[in-house]
């Protein structure tokens, strides 16, 4: 189950609870964006899980070529 209950279809746009559409059988994304709060209380936990700041997911992180535009 996605971090949102609600889902709707990207095909025919109908709401449901499903990874996938009930009518058309099409994906379901989240209805809505996650409500964002600045004072994240599980921010910490959430990047030491993700191992931000390690060599490897800074090596995931896009860069600028030397022209200056995304890679």
């Amino acid at each position: 189950m996605a971090r949102s209950r609600l889902q709707k279809c990207q095909s025919c746009g109908q709401y449901g609870l499903g990874k996938e559409c009930n009518e058309c059988g099409g994906p379901m994304i989240a209805a809505a964006p996650i409500k964002f709060s600045p004072e994240d209380k599980q921010g910490e936990r959430r990047r030491e899980r993700r191992q931000v700041g390690s060599g490897t997911w800074a090596a995931l992180l896009p860069t600028l070529d030397p022209r200056g535009e995304e890679e």
